[in-house]
């Protein structure tokens, strides 16, 4: 029996070990408080991630037919705010996600969906018809007209929207000063995550659309991506969590061999008690 302790003591000290050396380390850090520009307090994002957006709101689709949010959200949904005017990054936003789409696997406008929604109320469905044109003849690959939709609205809808999604922006002449980012919410309209710049990565989508996704398959889905993928909120992407990853094996490979050790310790006590 000694020397299988000793063996458990040597295990426990080897795991700690390697959880030990895997482990980075912490970094310390002050907190420095700076003044904000007027602007930035009209404009900027503040997450509510679990919070729900109004399903009730209407807006006009492209062809300038009255359609209700609720109806287009029926699954996870990839909300882009922007206004079709834009000459910059709203341009730069919706091509840098026409080009990451065909990558996407999944059935767009049965298993997500994607919506331009203008910030400007006084766009009109005629422009909306043009960027719809725009963006799917980028993509170089079919993609369903339902999959993705562009929308315009009154102001109400619009600010109701963005209030709850915590996107704030502001006119400045013919032009707005917004965030640049979008966001991806469940088929009730609960915010998930959010997705920023005019550079979309293939991963960070379709991690983003699992987590959104409802049912059965999805709830077993999103386990296995939380517990393998992060979202770093700091470089807002997922990365690999290769610390809970390692520890798992580590422990897993430590529990077969404590189990290899006891089954042939007590196959060998048994056979010494055979003997004569």
């Amino acid at each position: 029996m000694a020397w299988l302790t000793g063996n458990l003591l040597r295990c426990c000290r080897y795991l700690m070990a390697m959880v030990l050396a895997i482990l980075p380390p912490v970094p310390l850090s002050a907190h420095v408080e700076t003044p904000v520009p007027a602007d930035e307090v009209a404009t900027g994002l503040d997450e509510h991630p679990g919070s729900r957006i109004p399903l009730d709101l209407t807006f006009r689709d492209e062809a300038g037919r009255s359609v209700r949010l609720g109806d287009l959200v029926t699954g996870p949904t990839i909300i882009l705010p922007v206004y079709y005017g834009c000459t910059n990054v709203c341009n730069y936003l919706q091509a840098g996600l026409a080009g990451t789409l065909p990558k996407i696997k999944g059935a767009p406008g049965d298993e997500y969906r994607v919506l331009s929604i203008s910030i400007d109320e006084t766009e009109t469905p005629e422009q909306a018809a043009r960027a719809k044109r725009m963006y799917l003849t980028a993509m170089n690959a079919p993609f369903p007209e339902q999959g993705w939709r562009f929308l315009t609205g009154d102001p109400r809808a619009i600010r109701s929207l963005t209030d709850a999604a915590g996107y704030r922006f502001q006119r400045k002449g013919r032009d707005f000063i917004h965030p640049v980012a979008s966001f991806v919410v469940t088929r009730d309209g609960t915010i998930i995550r959010y997705l920023y710049g005019t550079t979309f990565l293939a991963k960070d989508v379709t991690l983003a659309l699992l987590e959104a996704r409802e049912g059965k398959a999805g709830i077993s889905i999103r386990k296995v991506v939380g517990y393998c993928f992060t979202f770093d909120p700091k470089n807002k992407t997922y990365v690999f969590n290769l610390l809970r990853v390692s520890a798992t094996v580590v422990v897993l490979c430590v529990g077969g061999l404590l189990a290899f050790l006891l089954l042939t310790g007590r196959k060998g006590r048994q056979h010494a008690s055979r003997k004569p």
